[in-house]
């Protein structure tokens, strides 16, 4: 293909943003935002996700059947499923002004996910023991009410992914086809040239299942999420959930005798440590919490200053699935103060406390005075108060935390989500009433996986990954194109023209750059900016010694290669 038959051009004086791949795509010519969040893909940006969604699909088509569903669904399925007021992203699709409005008044979902799509569609269709397992998935675009969109086309309101949902009759089956499921994913991966950075992290379930979902997180500095892996084993795991035990802070041996201070408006770690000269370690954080547990409506939480809580690990403890800090009138019942003032000590009875392990081997440490203005210096266990009988992790882990099981450090990087799988067991075919009939004509609800890959997200990591300060650099796998041809000179013009058409015969992509207004200099900076794997410059000179200079993009200096000899370079 001409460049100059691509419609776009580079932009190299185009804004600069806060991530590499919204930079280095709009300069490039591969992206155009239309707003915050939102994106067109440019021709040269299309033939990249093309690429990619045909690796997801040779793969996904080896253990799924396609589908296409909609992107708009009534109200009423989310309702069923009690998704509606659940999930934070949802957008409302309804008519934009009176007009439309008098033709439909009807308010729709636009789908961020199909759970409440595919279930219905499946039992229409599989409802005996004999119609499973079976598996379908679709490519399409997904729409989030995302609050602050951001890092470019990694985070945003509209997106190109694919999902895969899978459907068993026992729990044994699906766990199998999991691992079938896992291995499709790292095939993908492989092709994208990712796999050797790319681990598999346990992660929350969110609103999909009370378990651990996985994620596979690719390595990358300007990564959003922090993965935690145990060095000894490769197990990984989000910081959202990793189990965490902190290490052994310096501390006196001797108790000092307790003092409760009056420093009206000090709360705060901060303000802590600086009035009372200790370190943020040395500190207590008491927190209240309210919670839909009808056996524990309110609870009460401590752990080290320097952490903060982990409301899914809390949540699982308790055995409740919704927890909100405490409203004042609650925290004043529960500890006699005002907020900002809670501690372990003379708490109102009969309310659980849960204590971090984090504390447990503290001496002389402060903790709120549960009056108000009032903190409690040097308190320690034993004398003070009562040392629990059994400790819990409910922290947010952080780096330099050990492994519990092992007490190794973990090793911590940043990474960006590329894939995740979810166990979804029975919950949307009990609030859909997706049932199969066993054996014994008997109904059992159906059990199902859900499996998601971010198409546009998984771009945007690529070009996190592979650029370099001149522009992107591009896996073969994924390219625009193979080759960017370059001429200098009239002959060299004639010989790129000819030469265009064999490397295509040949089955490489070529993108000649045929503009005769523009230096050698800005075409050889294009070449760089829009990152194809092979460079091709045919110019007179060369052809006096029947070659070509060719430059992988990934290195720094360019071959000299005999005509003859090109495909075969190309094909090493």
């Amino acid at each position: 293909m001409k460049y100059s038959q691509i419609f776009t051009k580079t932009d190299k004086n185009a804004k600069k943003y806060n991530s590499a791949n919204a930079t280095l795509l709009t300069k490039g010519g591969f992206i155009d935002q239309t707003m915050a969040g939102v994106y067109t893909f440019l021709p040269l940006g299309t033939r990249v996700l093309r690429k990619i969604e045909k690796i997801v699909r040779e793969e996904m088509d080896k253990i799924g059947v396609e589908i296409v569903m909609p992107a708009l669904s009534p109200k009423e399925a989310w309702i069923n499923t009690g998704r509606l007021e659940e999930v934070d992203i949802l957008f409302k699709v309804c008519g934009a002004n009176e007009l439309s409005r008098r033709v439909n008044s009807a308010e729709y979902i636009l789908n961020p996910t199909h759970e409440e799509i595919v279930t219905p569609l499946a039992m229409k269709f599989r409802r005996s023991y004999k119609d499973f397992p079976f598996a379908l998935y679709q490519i399409q675009t997904k729409y989030r009410n995302e609050a602050r969109p951001k890092s470019g086309i990694l985070r945003g309101r509209e997106f190109l992914m694919k999902d895969l949902y899978s459907f068993h009759t026992s729990i044994e089956d699906f766990r199998e086809y999991y691992e079938k499921a896992k291995q499709s994913y790292w095939n993908i991966f492989e092709r994208l040239e990712i796999k050797e950075d790319t681990v598999l992290a346990a992660a929350s379930g969110g609103t999909f299942t009370t378990e651990f979902s996985h994620e596979f997180q690719t390595k990358c500095e300007t990564g959003e999420d922090l993965i935690f892996q145990v060095p000894s084993t490769g197990e990984a795991f989000n910081r959202e959930v990793a189990p965490s035990k902190a290490p052994e802070s310096a501390q006196e041996s001797e108790m000092k005798e307790m003092e409760h201070r009056n420093e009206p408006g000090i709360i705060g770690v901060e303000a802590l440590c600086r009035v009372f000269n200790i370190e943020d370690f040395q500190t207590v954080k008491t927190l209240v919490f309210e919670t839909d547990s009808k056996e524990q409506p309110v609870v009460v939480v401590a752990l080290r200053g320097d952490y903060d809580i982990n409301e899914m690990k809390l949540m699982e403890i308790v055995g409740c699935s919704k927890m909100r800090l405490a409203k004042e009138e609650v925290v004043e019942k529960i500890t006699g103060a005002e907020i900002g003032y809670a501690g372990i000590i003379n708490l109102q009875e009969g309310v659980p406390v849960y204590i971090d392990d984090s504390i447990e081997s503290l001496v002389n440490f402060e903790c709120g005075g549960n009056r108000t203005d009032y903190h409690i210096l040097n308190v320690n266990w034993g004398r003070d108060i009562e040392k629990p009988e059994k400790f819990h992790d409910i922290k947010v882990a952080k780096q330099g935390d050990l492994f519990r099981e092992t007490n190794e450090v973990y090793d911590t990087f940043r990474a960006s989500e590329v894939g995740n799988i979810f166990p979804l067991f029975d919950k949307f075919s009990k609030a859909l009433g997706y049932n199969y009939v066993n054996k014994e004509g008997i109904e059992k609800p159906v059990i199902m996986g859900c499996y998601g890959f971010g198409i546009t997200r998984v771009l945007g990591v690529l070009v996190e990954k592979y650029h370099d300060e001149n522009g992107i650099v591009w896996p073969y796998s994924v390219a625009p194109f193979h080759i960017q041809l370059l001429h200098i000179g009239e002959d060299g013009y004639k010989r790129a023209k000819e030469l265009e058409r064999e490397l295509e015969a040949n089955g490489f992509e070529v993108l000649w750059d045929d503009r005769e207004s523009v230096s050698v200099g800005e075409k050889f900076a294009d070449a760089d900016l829009i990152g194809c794997p092979f460079r091709i410059v045919v110019s007179d000179k060369t052809l006096t010694q029947e070659s070509v200079e060719i430059k992988k993009r990934n290195e720094s200096e360019p071959n000299i290669v005999p005509m003859d000899e090109i495909v075969s370079f190309l094909r090493v």
